[in-house]
């Protein structure tokens, strides 16, 4: 169902500012996304993506973000399990869903070519 983790995501309040502090940590910007930057460390293989948003959200705010081949049979196959899914959206750049764990803990899944 899963081929890998595909990225960590960070809820930031202020992207540019955030954005700036990781690059002066070593990360470089490797994509640039609307509300959304993907960061890369070193040779790691899964980097960290960093999303504006409301840090003030009850939910978890760091989340991982699963890459699957075939996002259709992916969701319909969680949906079978009875996991709680939310609508596929499509950004322009990527296909994506969120679901939840029991904890309702929030786990994405994202399809890009």
């Amino acid at each position: 169902m899963f081929e890998r983790i595909d990225t960590i995501c960070l809820t930031v309040s202020n992207l540019p500012e955030s954005s700036t502090w990781y690059q002066q940590l070593g990360f470089t910007i490797s994509y640039k996304g609307d509300n959304y930057q993907v960061l890369t460390v070193g040779n790691s293989e899964v980097p960290l993506t960093l999303e504006e948003g409301s840090n003030l959200v009850k939910e978890n705010q760091a989340y991982p973000i699963f890459f699957t081949k075939d996002i259709q049979h992916t969701y319909r196959e969680l949906q079978e399990k009875g996991v709680l899914v939310t609508e596929i959206q499509d950004d322009g750049d990527n296909r994506f869903f969120d679901f939840y764990d029991r904890d309702n803990n929030k786990l994405q899944v994202c399809f890009w070519e």
